[in-house]
């Protein structure tokens, strides 16, 4: 009988050994996962905090706005050269099938156009002096006067650029003014350019071209 008691004691020990090495190499494996997963989750946070501080620090930065009252009369930032650029402003509130009457702006001892253009104020056109590859813009505000009719206007510059806007029915005024700005850029010679309005036969009631912001504009890429 002690015989079998030491075996069975024996057996015993050796089942228990195995069962402990078992849950010793379980927690290792435990450990090994665990560890992993929170290096893992550490560079994630810190790949995360990295694109955070980025976006904020881009957001940051202040936009850059072609203005021509900024750019005339003062330092012109390096990478831009104001003799390639030239700004028109519309000077007729009417709207009607004709060439927009337009005019530049005085700065100071400046204008909004630049040397590289000549603006012919008796046509109404603005001539580039050289060939390349010019951004042509227009931007067009109008308002409601009083009960105002639907309709389609376009404004083109010369077959370059054109600018459809269309105008809703309005009841009264004094609602949200329509605005559309447009813009291309495309390769251009030395003639010389012109905007062109169309309004539909009947007429658009009550609604006007409002000056402030409204005009033609561009410059030279290259």
């Amino acid at each position: 009988m002690g015989h079998q008691d030491t075996d069975m004691d024996v057996e015993s020990l050796k089942k228990t050994g195995c069962r402990r090495g078992r849950c010793l190499d379980t927690c290792l494996v435990v450990s090994i996962v665990f560890l992993f997963v929170a290096v893992i989750a550490v560079a994630a946070g810190g790949v995360i905090c990295v694109m955070e501080l980025q976006s904020k620090l881009g957001s940051a930065r202040p936009p850059v706005h072609f203005e021509p009252k900024k750019l005339i009369g003062g330092t012109s930032p390096p990478t831009y050269k104001m003799q390639n650029f030239a700004y028109l402003k519309a000077t007729s509130n009417k709207l009607q099938s004709c060439t927009m009457p337009l005019n530049l702006v005085v700065y100071g001892e400046g204008t909004s156009v630049g040397s590289n253009f000549v603006f012919d104020e008796n046509l109404n056109s603005l001539k580039p002096l050289k060939d390349g590859t010019y951004f042509i813009y227009m931007e067009l505000n109008f308002t409601c006067t009083s009960t105002c009719s639907a309709g389609v206007l376009s404004v083109s510059v010369g077959d370059k650029l054109t600018c459809e806007v269309e105008l809703p029915d309005r009841p009264r005024p004094g609602a949200t003014p329509v605005s559309r700005r447009c813009w291309t850029v495309t390769q251009k010679n030395t003639q010389g350019l012109h905007a062109q309005m169309t309004v539909p036969k009947t007429g658009l009631r009550n609604w006007q071209l409002e000056l402030k912001g409204s005009g033609l504009g561009m410059f030279l890429v290259d």
